[in-house]
C-alpha cells in the first residue's frame, strides 16, 4: 500500500453517468484484480473515493466511476495534468486456485468494472466465460475488454442491448446447458449477488463476491462498511473484503 501522487492523463465520459479516470504514477503499482484504490478529491471532502481499479498499464491505472455525489462530481471534473493522491491498492482481491480451469465472471453496474482485472489478469491462462449486465444500451461499456473473455454475453434489463435479463439469469441460462465453470467471480448490486449466491449454492459451485459498501478510510479503521458474516461474526468490507466466499457472507 503507497500514497501515490498521481497525475490525470485522461477523464472520460464511456457510458450514460459513468467516467473512466486515468492516472500516471511515479511507478507501476503492484495490484491485484478485484483490489481499489481511495482517491482524494481535495476541496472540503476531507473522505477519500474508494473505488475499484479497473487495469493497470505499465504506470498507468484506470478507474471507472459512477457520478453519484459531490465527490464524484469533483472527481469528474478534473482535467489532464491535475495531480491527486491515490492510496493503492486497498483490500483483498479475487484468487483463482490453479485446479480451478473454468472461471464464470459475473457484474452488473458499476461492478463490472472489478471484473475487467480479473478478465485481465488471467486472460489466456483460464477459459474464462463472462456475463455482464447493464440497465439500457446508454449504459454499456467496457464490451472491447470483455470481448477478449472465450465467451461474453451481455445483457440489459430492457432487452435495448442483447436479451432482456439480468446478468444472474444469463449465467444460469448457460448453465442449464452443460456450461459449467470449475468458479464463479461476480460483483454487482446485493440484490444481484443474493440471487446468484441461490443459485451457486444450489449447483454447489464455489463462488466468490466483491461486496459494493460505502467505505470511509479505507483501510478498517472508521468501521463504516461493516458487514454481516454468515458465523454472526462481522467484517470489514474494506480491510477483510471487498471479496468473500459467497457462503460466508450474509446478502
Amino acid at each position: 500500500m503507497k500514497d501515490y501522487i498521481a497525475t490525470v492523463v485522461k477523464n472520460e465520459r464511456i457510458a450514460e453517468n459513468i467516467h473512466a479516470v486515468t492516472f500516471a504514477l511515479e511507478e507501476k503499482p503492484r495490484v491485484r484484480c478485484g483490489q481499489f484504490g481511495d482517491i482524494f478529491v481535495g476541496g472540503t471532502h476531507l473522505l477519500r473515493r474508494p473505488i475499484a481499479v479497473c487495469k493497470v498499464d505499465g504506470k498507468e491505472v484506470t478507474f471507472c466511476y459512477q457520478i453519484k455525489g459531490e465527490g464524484t462530481q469533483k472527481l469528474k471534473e478534473m482535467g489532464t495534468g491535475t495531480k491527486l493522491k491515490v492510496l493503492m491498492p486497498l483490500g483483498n482481491g479475487f484468487f483463482v486456485e490453479e485446479t480451478e480451469k473454468k472461471v464464470a465472471l459475473v457484474g452488473g453496474g458499476v461492478g463490472v468494472f472489478p471484473l475487467i482485472s480479473v478478465l485481465r489478469q488471467y486472460a489466456g491462462e483460464k477459459e474464462i466465460s463472462a456475463y455482464i449486465g447493464y440497465r439500457n444500451a446508454g449504459a454499456v461499456c467496457g464490451v472491447d475488454e470483455f470481448e477478449k473473455a472465450d465467451k461474453f454475453v451481455a445483457v440489459t434489463d430492457d432487452g435495448s442491448y442483447g436479451e432482456k435479463m439480468n446478468a444472474v439469469q444469463a449465467f444460469a441460462k448457460d448453465l442449464e446447458k452443460g456450461n459449467r465453470p470449475d468458479v464463479v467471480l461476480a460483483c454487482g448490486p446485493t440484490p444481484m449477488l443474493r440471487a446468484l449466491k441461490a443459485v451457486t449454492e444450489k449447483e454447489n459451485l464455489p463462488c466468490f463476491v466483491s461486496l459494493e459498501e460505502r467505505m470511509g478510510c479505507g483501510i478498517g479503521a472508521c468501521l463504516v462498511c461493516v458487514c454481516d458474516l454468515t458465523n454472526g461474526r462481522k467484517a470489514r468490507v474494506c480491510k477483510d473484503g471487498p471479496v468473500f466466499n459467497a457462503n460466508e457472507v450474509t446478502l
